[in-house]
């Protein structure tokens, strides 16, 4: 499995992939699709990937703080779904950056690119360096009836609790 930050910002990701294979390991790739070329180049390689969508495309910047990130996401979230490569597609949910709407939005949009497996993660403050998030943290909108609308416009969904 390839995880951890981003992988595909390492330049010689391709190359251990191939490695990695050669010995018989199956691969895994966890990316939130930063860098649309370099997914184009390893999605041959790779029998899995877990896609982290953070936010509705035209509001990536708010949670990445990079300009146009979801630009970048976006082309690498299409390159995803027209390769044939198992997937599965999550956002990781903290109220305060979230919200219920906003959420069903982004829901409908993947659906209509093809997303089929969609999981909604809560967000766990173990690990995380922004205090801000920490501190803060409402109580999750994750509810049972809410998440079943969600559910019905996918093949696989599931939430993680946190």
């Amino acid at each position: 499995m390839f995880s951890g930050g981003e992988p595909l910002a390492q330049s010689g990701l391709a190359e251990a992939i191939k490695a990695t294979r050669r010995i018989g390991f199956r691969i895994a790739l966890h990316t939130g699709g930063a860098y649309p070329q370099r997914l184009a180049e390893v999605l041959p390689l790779v029998d899995w990937v877990g896609f982290d969508i953070k936010a509705p495309f035209a509001a990536y910047s708010r949670i990445t703080t990079v300009v146009r990130s979801g630009d970048r996401a976006l082309a690498s979230a299409r390159l995803l779904i027209g390769s044939g490569v198992a997937h599965e597609f999550r956002t990781t949910v903290h109220p305060s950056q979230h919200d219920a709407p906003e959420l069903e939005r982004l829901a409908e949009r993947l659906a209509a690119m093809g997303v089929r497996n969609y999981v909604l993660q809560e967000f766990r403050a173990t690990g995380c360096g922004d205090a801000a998030l920490v501190e803060y943290l409402p109580a999750s909108f994750l509810t049972e009836p809410w998440c079943a609308g969600i559910a019905s416009k996918f093949d696989a969904f599931a939430v993680r609790r946190a």
